[in-house]
């Protein structure tokens, strides 16, 4: 009797410790969502109070997987497999709030992947009906949704360049996959004067455009460069220009092209606080770009992907001028001003990372230059710039990848 009893309370004793770690984590998750939508959505231009309330309650962390959580609020895309990601959270927000979404539309997504951004949309439209090409991405996410309880999410496994044809017209379209053009079928589906928010390009150079239907036709609006992974299936084999292979350098590195239309640099995306200076002090050419920030953790960057094949490259130099006033180290042992290129493999999962810096105190122009071994079993890379929620202000110019064969 008395070791029975002794087992009761211990297994109630266990539950509990269980209950009480389960309520801290969610709390803990809790936090870091809105410490996220305050530090990085909001003060990045996101303002549709709508999207920003998504945002605080949709819990991103169920659609990564478990042993990504504890970067599941950060402001970067991860891994989930399949050689997809799960987008940025300003990038979901900011695409999200270009839809414009209402509480009678109808949307159809392409490219499910793990089912957050279709979860971010449920709150704010009727219907979402989602399509993922690739059937065990599809399946997961359709669970996780359902076990949350997104009950007007309908998701499909299929070629999403053919849209849901029995569904439509949908008031709005967004893509979450890049084609090399928009497929007419999704024109075709777009209600007239429905909204379509889809990143446009090639592997490592692609446009966001928000397009909307006049008369049968796409009116088409820049919105800023965007980094997406490409549309497979038949936009894939439709595709013109093929990826780059070994290594394809960088585009603009001496940023003496000027911004677009939008204030956003040639060749590069998701830049956040960054200006294009003109100097006579410029290392090369007569401009470069510069960064501040004096608010703890608020990131201030810029970034550029390239193709970067481990089984035909062996080594990159990687080379900048930098200069620098008054940086100082963020919260977080990664919030440092930095240059970094990070690798990854054909799961678009992170097999390596180099950095060149840290730049911390107060420097002059100073080029800087590093060999960088390049995993064999790499395939693209992304080099950014910026101080990463460091404070300060630092400049970059003429950055550079070169690379020695096999």
């Amino acid at each position: 009797m008395i070791r029975s009893l002794k087992i009761s309370v211990g297994l109630v004793s266990l539950a509990l410790s269980v209950q009480l770690a389960v309520a801290q984590t969610a709390a803990q998750f809790e936090r870091a969502r809105q410490q996220m939508v305050d530090e990085v959505i909001v003060p990045d231009g996101v303002k549709d109070p709508r999207v920003l309330q998504a945002m605080r309650t949709t819990p991103r962390h169920e659609f990564v997987p478990a042993d990504q959580w504890s970067s599941a609020y950060y402001d970067m895309g991860l891994p989930i497999g399949e050689g997809q990601t799960i987008s940025s959270p300003f990038i979901v927000a900011y695409m999200t709030e270009q839809l414009n979404p209402q509480p009678a539309d109808r949307v159809l997504e392409i490219g499910t992947g793990s089912g957050y951004q279709a979860a971010v949309l449920s709150p704010l439209v009727k219907e979402v009906y989602t399509i993922e090409i690739v059937e065990s991405l599809g399946r997961r996410a359709e669970r996780t949704l359902k076990r949350l309880g997104y009950t007007n999410v309908f998701v499909r496994i299929g070629d999403g360049f053919s849209g849901w044809a029995e569904h439509a017209p949908f008031d709005k379209i967004i893509v979450t996959c890049s084609p090399e053009k928009v497929p007419q079928p999704l024109v075709d589906q777009l209600c007239e004067g429905g909204l379509m928010v889809v990143p446009v390009g090639d592997a490592y150079q692609q446009t966001l455009y928000l397009l909307r239907k006049k008369d049968g036709q796409l009116q088409a609006e820049k919105l800023q460069p965007t980094l997406f992974v490409p549309m497979t299936g038949r936009a894939d084999q439709e595709r013109q220009e093929q990826a780059p292979q070994g290594l394809s350098g960088i585009l603009n590195g001496n940023f003496e092209q000027p911004p677009n239309a939008t204030g956003h640099l040639p060749g590069w995306y998701y830049q956040r606080l960054v200006t294009w200076e003109t100097g006579r002090d410029a290392p090369e050419g007569e401009r470069f770009i510069t960064m501040r920030n004096e608010t703890p953790s608020r990131m201030a960057h810029i970034m550029q992907g390239f193709a970067a094949d481990g089984r035909t490259v062996t080594t990159l130099t990687v080379s900048a001028w930098v200069k620098y006033r008054g940086t100082q180290r963020g919260r977080g042992w990664t919030e440092i001003p930095a240059a970094v290129v990070s690798f990854y493999d054909d799961d678009r999962k992170e097999v390596g990372v180099s950095f060149l810096g840290v730049f911390v105190g107060t420097k002059p122009w100073e080029r800087h230059t590093k060999q960088v071994r390049i995993p064999p079993q790499a395939r693209q890379a992304i080099v950014r710039l910026g101080l990463f929620g460091s404070t300060g202000e630092i400049s970059f110019d003429d950055v550079r990848i070169e690379a020695e064969k096999r």
